[in-house]
Formats: C-alpha cells, sequence, structure tokens
C-alpha cells in the first residue's frame, strides 16, 4: 500500500521492459508489413515512451529531478523535491500530485500531500516522497571506503576497492537512482541484441488458491499488459512468414516441378510450390523478401505433408537400396555359378 523509491525504481525497470515488448512485438509486427508490401490497416496501441520519458529524460524527467536535489546545496527534504515535480511535471498527462499547477488534480482530495501518482501503463500507482531523497543519496563515505581498504583483512580490502589511494576519485560517486538507470540501459541494449520470447502470467486471483478464477482480476491484467492490443494485430496479420529461399528449400519435395532441383528465382518457386498444392489465395501473401502465411493451421497442414513425403522418400531410398543389395547379391551368385561350372565341365 505505501510505494517508496525501491517501487519507484522497479516500476521504473517495467515500464522500460514493457517498452522493449511493444518494439519487438506490435510496432516492429506492423512496421515488418509495410516494408514488405503487405496491405495493412494500422491497429492503434498505446506506447508507454511517454511514461519512460517522463521518468528518466535527462533534463525534466523525475530521476534526474532527484539527483538535482541531492547534488544542489542548501536545505534539501523530500517536500522540495515533490515541490520541485509539481513546477516541472505539472502538465504531464500521467503526473498527479495534490499541490499540481495542472487544475485537473487540484480537488482531488484521494491523494495525500506528500504523495504524487505516476499513471503506469498498467495502473496508477501513489508513491510516498518520505524517503526519496536519503535512498537515492545512499553514497558510501569517501573516508569510510578509505578506513576499510587499510583494514589487515584480505576480504575487508576486497570489498573496498574505491579506497585504494591510487583509486581515489574526488568526483562524487552517483546516486542510486542513477546506477540503476545506468543498469537499466545496459539491459535494454542487451535484450535489443537478441530474439526475446514472452511468457505473460496471469494471477487467476489473489489468494493463491487453486480452483479459485477471478474474470475482474484476469481481465485487468490482460488489459493492462497489452495482451488485447497484440491479440488484434497477430489475428488481423500472419502467424508465420519466412525468406523465400529457406521456405523453398523445406519444402520443394512437395512438388514435382521443384523437386528436387529448382533453377529459377525462390519466389516463383515458392509460386509454383504453393499452386500446386492448392493453398487458398486469402491463407498466403507474396511479400519483397518473405512469404506470408495468414493461419498456423496452414503451416500445420504443410509440415504433415512434409513429414509424410519425408515418409515416402525414406520408404523409396530404402526400396531402391534393398533392390540394389539383393540385385548385387544375385550377380556374384550368378558369375559365382558360371565359373564353377565352367570348372567342373572341364575336369569331368
Amino acid at each position: 500500500q505505501d510505494n517508496s523509491f525501491e517501487q519507484f525504481i522497479i516500476n521504473y525497470c517495467n515500464e522500460k521492459l514493457q517498452q522493449i515488448f511493444i518494439e519487438l512485438t506490435l510496432k516492429e509486427e506492423q512496421e515488418e508489413y509495410i516494408r514488405e508490401g503487405i496491405e495493412w490497416t494500422h491497429i492503434e496501441y498505446f506506447n508507454n515512451a511517454i511514461i519512460c520519458d517522463l521518468i528518466e529524460n535527462n533534463q525534466t524527467g523525475i530521476l534526474a529531478m532527484l539527483d538535482e536535489e541531492c547534488l544542489r546545496p542548501g536545505t534539501v527534504t523530500d517536500e522540495t523535491f515533490l515541490e520541485k515535480l509539481n513546477q516541472v511535471c505539472a502538465t504531464h498527462q500521467h503526473f498527479e500530485s495534490r499541490m499540481s499547477k495542472c487544475s485537473r488534480f487540484l480537488n482531488d482530495t484521494s491523494l495525500p500531500h506528500s504523495c504524487f501518482r505516476i499513471q503506469h501503463y498498467a495502473g496508477k500507482v501513489m508513491y510516498q516522497v518520505e524517503g526519496f531523497v536519503d535512498k537515492n543519496n545512499d553514497l558510501l563515505y569517501r573516508d569510510l571506503s578509505q578506513a576499510m581498504w587499510k583494514a589487515n583483512h584480505s576480504l575487508i580490502k576486497a570489498l573496498f576497492p574505491e579506497g585504494n589511494p591510487a583509486k581515489i576519485n574526488l568526483k562524487r560517486p552517483p546516486t542510486a537512482g542513477s546506477q540503476f538507470k545506468a543498469s537499466v540501459a545496459t539491459l535494454m541494449k542487451n535484450l535489443q541484441t537478441k530474439n526475446p520470447n514472452y511468457i505473460r502470467c496471469i494471477k487467476p486471483n489473489d489468494k493463491k488458491a487453486a480452483h479459485i478464477f477471478n474474470e475482474a482480476l484476469v481481465c485487468h491484467q490482460i488489459r493492462y499488459l497489452g495482451l488485447l492490443e497484440n491479440v488484434r494485430v497477430r489475428r488481423a496479420g500472419y502467424a508465420f512468414r519466412q525468406p523465400y529461399e529457406p521456405c523453398l528449400e523445406r519444402y520443394k519435395m512437395l512438388c514435382k516441378q521443384t523437386w528436387p532441383h529448382w533453377r529459377g528465382p525462390a519466389r516463383a518457386g515458392v509460386e509454383v510450390l504453393f499452386n500446386e498444392l492448392g493453398i487458398p489465395e486469402e491463407e498466403f501473401s507474396f511479400g519483397r523478401s518473405k512469404i506470408f502465411i495468414r493461419n498456423p493451421r496452414t503451416l500445420f497442414k504443410l509440415e504433415d505433408l512434409r513429414k509424410q513425403r519425408l515418409e515416402d522418400l525414406a520408404t523409396l531410398i530404402a526400396k531402391i537400396y534393398r533392390g540394389w543389395k539383393c540385385r548385387t547379391r544375385f550377380l556374384l551368385m550368378k558369375k559365382c555359378q558360371v565359373v564353377i561350372a565352367s570348372w567342373y565341365r572341364r575336369y569331368s
């Protein structure tokens, strides 16, 4: 019920993960159809980049305001930090505060004076500003590090490498928020180089009990996890896409014209293949470099046909091998019989 600095940075990380989920699924999915020249009607979805910018913007973001309060001279309190937020973020549509200059929230009595509220992608969250400055300013004093580094115990000395006189840095150590922001940026950079698979977990109830299904709770999670937009994009789009070359290589044995070798362009070979199999035209579309298949059942049909064809080819190979082996044995026996007969007639 009481959210402080720790929950704030956790929710910030969740926002960044949701952002990369949007980038790699909803946005990139629709942009690929446009790049490939597929007829497509754009589906609207909520992009939480505006919330991420509210938190991490280098000039007007909440973390930047918090760092500025921690570093500036004079009396610094959680209240002065909230006042700065009320000034800088007053007109932001995802920021709410009791003392905000935005007239929409001046009469909001459900929001205490020492709190602010952010409308995250998964719903509104209220944060208590008490402790924000101290927790963000969680610094390890330089003289303490130097004292620990001078300890005789090797483990303690290893835990405080910044106390080494040769590595003394007169710059102020980064705040907890800055360190977390840099860590999240590294995580996002790493994820963008991968091909992630997403698993969305839905809680059926708040009691952690079996056989209880809270429909309102499940609908709430589905709505705020962005699953509705994802399903709309998937249903309107294509379930499977693959470049022409590997597609032709995988399924060419299903058509006599493409098996065993297709001499023309890969796209032409795929067109011949799909026409030969009699797949309805509404089930696939040809892009500039890829074949798009709308329903999974069409792909399952291709896989079943391929599996059956591989079994037939394996049977054919086995039959030819057994025939060759038997004929080779027969010819050898025939040759031996002729040699034996000739030698028998010679000495008889």
